[in-house]
């Protein structure tokens, strides 16, 4: 897997940029986050060049500051209710456009993978799933239930987005965060699958 079709260069290239701007624990979780995505798209016949990359990719932009996004919610005329919101939500959503900047990245489906990789969304593509999945089954993870949700990655990525959202929205509400909008979308789309057998 060398990603230059999409990137213009080699994976190593990639590698070594991404060392230097997140910490070794980051570093090793992109890694398994590419690994879980290759691992289902081979499942579910899905590009897995498309997939490991999107994955690898899906953090890069995780540990810029808070100023970096509030300029690019700026630069790129973006919704300014975004402002309201923190990193867990903006590397995603505005990361991309640093993502354009520092790679001179254009595949449009990965970065709409990346993203929404945190927060979803009512209408996703096979890669928007495998990407929001693989982040939270990848390898080093190591919670109640992960083993579960791998198992039923691997029979449906729509049922496993599905249970996803909704630990996720119960782990904010008990914490009594706020609820980023699409994510709720997220959940009303993808709900239904869970009472599917």
């Amino acid at each position: 897997m060398t990603y230059e079709t999409y990137l213009g260069f080699e994976r190593e290239v990639l590698l070594e940029k991404m060392r230097g701007i997140m910490g070794k624990k980051r570093f090793n979780h992109v890694l398994g986050v590419e690994k879980a995505a290759i691992h289902l798209a081979e499942i579910h016949q899905y590009d897995t060049e498309k997939a490991g990359l999107a994955g690898l990719l899906h953090d890069y932009a995780k540990k810029f500051p808070a100023e970096t996004f509030l300029d690019l919610i700026e630069k790129y005329q973006l919704d300014p209710e975004l402002k309201k919101w923190n990193k867990s939500v903006w590397h995603g959503m505005v990361g991309i456009y640093k993502i354009k900047e520092d790679l001179n990245f254009t595949n449009e489906e990965i970065l709409r993978a990346v993203e929404i990789h945190t927060v979803g969304a009512a209408q996703m593509t096979t890669l928007d799933k495998i990407v929001y999945v693989a982040d939270y089954i990848e390898p080093n993870r190591n919670f109640p239930g992960v083993e579960e949700i791998r198992g039923i990655a691997e029979k449906s990525l729509d049922k496993a987005v599905a249970y996803e959202v909704s630990k996720t929205i119960a782990h904010l509400a008990n914490k009594a965060l706020p609820i980023f909008p699409q994510t709720l979308e997220t959940y009303n789309a993808f709900i239904p699958y869970l009472r599917e057998d």
